[in-house]
């Protein structure tokens, strides 16, 4: 018999997430029958969507939910939700993480500009680098508005979001006429212990006549090997370049699930067990 580690849940988050409400465990497996066989992990994931499943889908005492991804929440986000079309103008805000860094790249690979906000100035480097037209640090500028309006005077065509909250309130604001909008997470809202409030976005909304879409990659499971083979195709053509924010150790998984949610991460956030 065979015996496994397992991060267990030992208490519902309140607020942000803390080490204490993990628990490492030993589980011992069954034996395999005719025809199975035993797979080791070698790199896991962590992810923003954990925190928020770990609520709705865990009961205290479970093994923390995760799993594996291929950056196909920005593939089939941008060219499904956002329908992108060269010549147009993407927004997409913590761009520098494992998909809005991939987003800003297919956008740019679909002829479209690309403006991308991060929240360090090594991440801004970073975005540039890759092929962002234009990126800034959310923290440091005086006027979130202002500086919006300053990479794209025109407004956006699409808005990929990743955090909500006052940013997507702000970003709203500048979409141009018919603009689209894929509300793919909401990182800022995730550990709050009290829900926010407003402002609301209905009066730019009607006026523009805008479309936002909240979407779950599971919708395209079954495109699930297009979605791969088109960003592997990309990748091997140098279009599509990644980071990994790689941690040492399944032992320092819950700090490594700490850090993602504390922006910590460059580019995917993953543990080496």
């Amino acid at each position: 018999m065979v015996t496994a580690k397992a991060w267990v849940l030992k208490k519902h988050f309140e607020g942000f997430p803390k080490t204490s409400d993990f628990d490492l465990k030993e589980v011992k497996l069954p034996n395999l029958k005719d025809g199975e066989l035993l797979l080791e992990s070698v790199f896991l994931s962590v992810d923003p969507y954990m925190r928020v499943y770990s609520r709705r889908v865990m009961k205290e005492g479970d093994i923390m939910i995760g799993t594996q991804v291929a950056s196909l929440t920005a593939y089939f986000g941008l060219l499904e939700v956002c329908k992108m079309k060269p010549g147009e103008t993407v927004l997409v805000n913590a761009a520098a993480g494992a998909v809005g860094s991939v987003v800003g790249q297919l956008a740019k690979i679909g002829g479209c500009k690309v403006v991308g906000c991060a929240g360090s100035d090594d991440k801004v480097a970073y975005l540039k680098k890759i092929g962002f037209d234009e990126a800034f640090n959310y923290k440091t500028v005086k006027s979130l508005d202002e500086a919006l309006r300053k990479a794209s005077p025109d407004g956006y065509d699409c808005f990929f979001d990743n955090v909500g909250g006052e940013f997507a309130s702000i970003a709203i604001n500048q979409m141009k006429k018919y603009g689209r909008i894929a509300v793919c997470g909401a990182i800022s809202l995730y550990n709050d212990s009290v829900p926010q409030k407003g402002p609301y976005v209905q009066v730019s909304m009607i006026l523009k006549e805008l479309r936002m879409e909240g979407f779950l990659v599971s919708r395209w499971s079954n495109r699930r090997e297009e979605g791969v083979k088109a960003l592997l195709k990309w990748v091997m053509e140098g279009k599509v370049k990644y980071h990994e924010q790689v941690t040492e150790g399944f032992e320092n998984m819950p700090m490594a699930f700490i850090g993602m949610l504390k922006g910590e991460n460059l580019g995917k956030a993953v543990v080496k067990v």
